[in-house]
């Protein structure tokens, strides 16, 4: 079950990228480049790909969970105290999802156990 935590995270996760990014699924929120919101864009589209690979998860993981915490005290919580009211749930969530994975690694089917990264696939 780790694995398929990892990957269907992964794959929710990039879609926040490829919204951004690419403007899909089209939304108000596709960024403008390079401002904070675009580079967030960036990293969870990027990220997102490594980690439904299962390519170097737990530094992916680790750096995408710090990536989530910036996310939330820079862009959620100033909105609110309450992250039901900020929006940030999402934010918080992923942050300790991606915790959780530096820690317990990648999982079934990855690439990282293929190549003897961590333990058998």
């Amino acid at each position: 079950m780790l694995g398929v935590l990892r990957i269907v995270s992964a794959l929710i996760f990039m879609a926040h990228g490829t919204q951004k990014i690419l403007g899909f699924p089209p939304s108000e929120r596709t960024s403008q480049m390079f401002s904070l919101s675009w580079i967030a864009g960036v990293f969870e589209l990027i990220g997102g790909v490594l980690l439904v690979l299962g390519l170097f998860t737990r530094p992916v993981a680790f750096v995408l969970s710090g990536v989530m915490a910036f996310a939330y005290w820079i862009a959620h919580a100033p909105r609110s105290f309450y992250p039901v009211l900020n929006g940030g749930d999402a934010a918080i969530l992923y942050c300790f999802l991606f915790l959780y994975l530096v820690v317990a690694g990648p999982g079934r089917w990855s690439v990282d156990g293929m190549l003897g990264r961590e333990g058998k696939v």
